[in-house]
């Protein structure tokens, strides 16, 4: 028999615009999944299930059916400010922190008709791409929970692979959406910058974090991601925001179901930290990049392979750009020693850092950004590994060495973080699964505002690689 959890976000929609689901009990399933069920996961720091359960009778009562998102389960990542909600974005710091106000994303997706269930696991401040901190277990990945679910959005990624959300939204600041949902199994988009009002990358340092959809398919990330973007009728309510394109049913999530087109697709594995540390390419994240490469090709796609130009000066200006935003972290004298130790490492090397070598960062990052948009700008799309190596186990990364956890993070991860400083949008696809069943991700970098491009390649490759009913076995 088909449980609620088996369904996709867009069918449990459906059900629910049809009143053959009701708004209390998709709630009342999710809850009881996550009590049962994370205990050994870690997805979630805190569980709101009364305010859950009265924000369902509101939706039902009271919000309009024609809300995008209109009786969804979800959950907000801890990094985020909701009202009267324990917010500890993943710090001792702020173990017992109850704001008064909410930040703007979950405002947008109650707009929407959603329902948030609590907050999603985060590593400290979201500084790390690896979800270990000191205020809450780790979280681990449903295949194998001897391994970590990368960072940071891997809460919210255990989350939606293992049943206890249908989909979830993230933040990406260096591949923070791309690299859990990697490992995890899913689907994970990171927006252009300026596409999400609540959370476009406009004023953040250097651009880098925005707000983007996990989920298990290419239309339910679409469906959440339309549900992200504030809008009224066919108008953007943000000054700064890119103009998506308008479908009949949904800004994005025609494209998602329909899965249209036929593209140029351009293939690399450069990654701009090549000059200064040693990238390998395991032969399992290979594979995924082979199996997402042939697999366009059997479609039709054009497909070129290509070199991208060496950025000898990107990993400074990078590791400037990361070291001063942990310099605006909140804390005193007292309260830094609560600090988990990169953490620490991070503030201190941050509010060291001369202006001037901040300037001149930022203005490495620009140009590193218009190089990338003219390399590209001959493909539709390209595709890339989202990860080198094979998920990491628990306790991998060296917790006391700044410098060695930094080496280790580009080493795993080299292929994500230069898609922020360019603005560019990126998905990430789970075509490929190891030997032992474990998920391995490839991801399609698209040109400013080609997120409908992205969709419709992740939606043909959906349809022939037939990951949309793939669940991690134990859950």
């Amino acid at each position: 028999m088909t449980e609620i959890h088996d369904l996709t976000a867009l069918e449990q929609y459906r059900f629910l615009q049809r009143g053959e689901l009701g708004v209390l009990e998709v709630v009342d399933h999710y809850l009881e999944r996550i009590d049962r069920l994370d205990g050994g996961l870690g997805a979630f720091h805190t569980v709101t299930a009364s305010e859950a359960r009265a924000r369902a009778r509101e939706v039902e009562a009271s919000v309009p059916r024609t809300a995008p998102l209109w009786g969804l389960a979800y959950a907000d990542k801890d990094l985020v400010r909701r009202a009267g909600v324990r917010t500890t974005f993943g710090s001792r710091v702020f173990a017992d922190f109850v704001p008064d106000e909410s930040d703007e994303l979950p405002l947008q997706l109650d707009s929407a008709g959603a329902v948030s269930l609590g907050k999603t696991a985060t590593p400290e401040f979201g500084l790390p791409s690896y979800t270990e901190n000191l205020v809450a277990p780790p979280a681990r990945d449903p295949y194998d929970t001897s391994l970590g679910a990368g960072g940071s959005s891997g809460g919210a990624a255990v989350a939606v692979a293992a049943g206890l959300l249908p989909f979830a939204p993230g933040s990406d600041g260096g591949g923070s959406i791309r690299i859990p949902a990697a490992v995890c199994g899913l689907v994970g988009l990171k927006p252009s910058r300026g596409l999400v009002p609540a959370g476009s990358g406009q004023d953040s340092l250097a651009g880098l974090p925005v707000a983007g959809p996990i989920a298990r398919t290419v239309s339910d990330a679409a469906l959440l991601l339309d549900g992200m973007i504030a809008r009224r009728g066919d108008r953007i309510l943000h000054h700064h925001t890119l103009r998506a394109p308008t479908f009949d049913d949904g800004l994005f999530l025609g494209a998602a179901v329909r899965g249209e087109g036929r593209f140029q697709v351009g293939v690399t594995t450069g990654s701009p930290w090549e000059t200064a540390y040693d990238i390998h390419l395991d032969p399992e994240a290979r594979a995924a990049l082979d199996v997402a490469r042939d697999t366009l090709v059997a479609l039709g796609h054009g497909m070129e392979e290509f070199a991208v130009e060496p950025a000898p000066d990107y990993p400074d200006a990078f590791r400037v750009i990361w070291q001063a935003g942990a310099s605006q972290i909140p804390v005193d004298d007292d309260s830094e020693q609560l600090l988990e130790p990169l953490t620490r490492w991070l503030v201190h090397r941050g509010r060291a850092l001369p202006a001037s070598d901040l300037v001149r960062a930022l203005a490495t990052l620009s140009a590193y950004e218009r190089s990338i948009v003219r390399q590209f700008d001959r493909f539709d799309a390209v595709l890339m590994p989202t990860l080198a190596m094979t998920p990491r186990p628990i306790g991998w990364y060296d917790r006391d060495d700044g410098e060695r956890n930094f080496a280790q993070q580009v080493e795993y991860t080299p292929f994500t973080s230069f898609v922020n400083v360019s603005g560019l949008p990126a998905i990430t696809l789970p075509v490929h699964r190891t030997p032992d069943g474990q998920p391995m991700g490839a991801q399609l970098i698209g040109r400013p505002g080609g997120e409908a491009t992205l969709l419709s390649l992740g939606r043909q490759l959906e349809r022939r690689l037939h990951w949309d009913r793939v669940h991690p076995p134990q859950w």
